[in-house]
């Protein structure tokens, strides 16, 4: 399977149209239409069907579209790690959906580009285990995650900056006239958990005996998609204080659980991986920026 090949088969799944594909790529449409077919020959399947105006993805070619796109993004970034030892190129970095996430990868990104001004910086948002999937595969450098969460496998930092959990609500709620929230506040009511395993059983703590009296309707990995759960009077959200800013709702407040419950943060990159000059140097600042605690 050659690399030039997948970059055809990408073109023509954007294009939509092999005509308008071989136009971009500047080849013939009867040389981009054999080259198509010997992909789908030496990989003994079906990928596209063919319409007079679009094509169609096939089950098989939309798997193919994903590993493609991995494929190539592992290749330019091999290419520009190994063409220069140079602090320059591009670094990846994860991090979960969170204002301390924001601010901390900020404040490092700030400080770095002005000694490094060439380097350029992709940024993923995710949960955890997306991250994690994507560090494991090489996609991403460097992830930050919120806490808890596992990471055993992996070279880690951890910061001591905290984060308050509590209840997203609405402000007309009668829970809302309450500075704090218990578990026996929630008992009976409808929330709206994070699904990461860690966090579920962080909850599960807090709630102690009450847990099961907790009528969980639905789950999120990204808060924002919770908040409009919210804000349909659906229920509680359970999540962190600063996730009112990234919902930007005024008909929405937020209410810390009592006890307090609180998370940190953690950065996490692969274990014994050579890295580029680039993300050494990034790696090295985090570990000024934030020694061991």
């Amino acid at each position: 399977m050659k690399l030039r090949v997948l970059r055809y088969f990408l073109t023509v799944v954007r294009e939509g149209n092999i005509t308008r594909a071989a136009e971009v790529l500047h080849i013939t449409q009867p040389t981009l239409s054999r080259q198509l077919m010997k992909l789908e020959d030496e990989l003994d399947t079906q990928l596209i069907v063919r319409g007079k105006r679009e094509i169609k993805l096939t089950e098989a070619g939309r798997l193919l579209v994903k590993r493609a796109e991995e494929i190539l993004a592992l290749v330019n970034k091999a290419e520009g790690e190994i063409t220069s030892d140079l602090v320059t190129g591009k670094i990846s970095i994860g991090s979960g959906e969170s204002v301390m996430t924001s601010q901390v990868l900020s404040r490092l990104i700030r400080k770095f580009h002005n000694k490094y001004p060439e380097v350029k910086f992709d940024l993923f948002t995710g949960n955890a285990s997306d991250i994690k999937e994507k560090i494991n595969k090489g996609l991403i450098d460097i992830g930050l995650l919120i806490n808890p969460v596992e990471v055993s496998s992996y070279s880690t930092i951890n910061l001591k900056e905290k984060e308050s959990w509590g209840i997203l609500l609405l402000k007309g709620d009668p829970l809302a006239k309450k500075s704090k929230v218990t578990a026996a506040d929630l008992k009976n009511s409808n929330l709206i958990i994070s699904k990461r395993s860690t966090i579920e059983k962080k909850m599960a703590d807090f709630f102690a005996e009450s847990f099961s009296e907790i009528n969980f309707i639905a789950s999120y990995n990204l808060i924002y998609n919770a908040l409009t759960l919210v804000e349909n009077g659906l229920g509680y959200a359970l999540g962190l204080e600063s996730s009112l800013k990234i919902g930007q709702s005024n008909k929405i407040c937020f209410r810390p659980l009592s006890p307090s419950l609180k998370s940190s943060c953690t950065f996490i990159w692969q274990n014994k991986q050579i890295f580029s000059s680039t993300v050494s140097a990034f790696i090295d600042l985090i570990r000024e920026e934030y020694p061991e605690i």
